[in-house]
């Protein structure tokens, strides 16, 4: 009897049972871990998938929990109410326009100032560049809005205050009011908060990349532009498609500095409405404020099957072109 033919035997499965759970023995802490996560995404994360058929029922939050499967059945009744809404046309439009100008904009910036950091020879000044432009990813988007309240408020600005003492300005810039200036707002402030943070990503992939082609490619004359397309680029490569990938799967929600809900809602208001009204903030009122729980449901399953069709969609092309992908 061979050695394969032993090992498929009672004894063989029986051995290899035992060796199963003498390393889970020894990684119990870490299955501790990976258990505790899968926790976290079962309740928060898998759990509130059953709430989608609400999308599909006429729920009433009167009826409870029980009602989301007891409700009437409407189809697709809510998903042809808010297509036919006066302000679909206004909501999406935000929607993409916003989207679409921080992928231009929110993207090329942490990967341009991870080059220029890794160009930097001056250690102590890269560490300093690098810690002050991540720090602002932890200040809570309430605070960011607070600061630029005392920024740029026609009243009290410093901004505003400055233009005018120079006399470069008759009267105050309404940046905070004027929906001309929402989308410049909200991508410059998401840009401020967010590059930093995502520049360490960057900032990995190119400490990943030999030394020594760096090196030779200076040996053969190559100048610091040149060493930067042919070497740094390339060894960035898989990294930014990877990113990419991601930023266009979550383009409806900012991308790469997902903060379309936060900025909307929070700079948002009654004078700028036409520009900073968006599909998530609409949801949100009319899911909380009129109590209309299966139309912002319905809302939000557009939203998400879009995000899905485009994740998929990118990663197809990225894998057709560049050989990289997420999966």
């Amino acid at each position: 009897m061979d050695v394969d033919t032993r090992l498929a035997g009672p004894t063989g499965i029986t051995k290899k049972r035992s060796q199963f759970w003498k390393r889970f023995k020894k990684q119990k802490v870490l299955h501790l871990f990976v258990g505790l996560g899968m926790i976290f995404l079962l309740i928060f994360s898998y759990t509130p998938m059953f709430g989608i058929v609400m999308a599909f029922k006429d729920y009433s939050i009167s009826t409870g929990i029980k009602g989301i499967f007891t409700s009437e059945w409407v189809g697709l009744q809510h998903f042809d109410e808010f297509v036919n809404d006066y302000q679909f046309g206004t909501i999406v439009r935000n929607t993409l326009v916003l989207s679409f100008l921080k992928v231009i904009f929110a993207f090329p910036a942490p990967i341009l100032l991870a080059i220029l950091l890794n160009e930097a020879k001056n250690l102590r000044f890269k560490r300093v560049v690098q810690t002050v432009s991540y720090l602002p990813h932890f200040i809570s988007w309430v605070v960011v809005v607070g600061i630029a309240f005392s920024l740029l408020s026609t009243d009290i600005g410093m901004v505003n205050k400055v233009l005018l003492s120079l006399g470069m300005i008759d009267q105050p810039l309404d940046i905070l009011t004027n929906p001309n200036y929402f989308w410049g707002l909200a991508v410059t402030s998401a840009v401020w908060k967010e590059m930093g943070w995502w520049t360490i990503i960057f900032l990995a992939a190119i400490a990943g990349i030999n030394p020594a082609l760096y090196e030779a490619a200076q040996i053969d004359g190559a100048g610091r532009l040149a060493r930067i397309r042919h070497i740094t680029f390339p060894g960035m490569k898989g990294t930014i498609v990877v990113v990419l990938i991601l930023t266009i799967g979550s383009i409806l929600g900012g991308g790469l500095v997902g903060s379309n809900f936060e900025q909307a809602f929070l700079f948002g208001n009654s004078i700028n409405n036409p520009t900073s009204e968006i599909v998530q903030t609409y949801a949100f009122k009319v899911g909380l404020r009129d109590g209309r729980f299966s139309y912002a449901a319905a809302i939000d399953l557009i939203q998400s099957v879009i995000s899905v069709v485009l994740i998929f969609s990118s990663n197809f092309i990225a894998k057709r072109t560049s050989g990289s992908s997420l999966f």
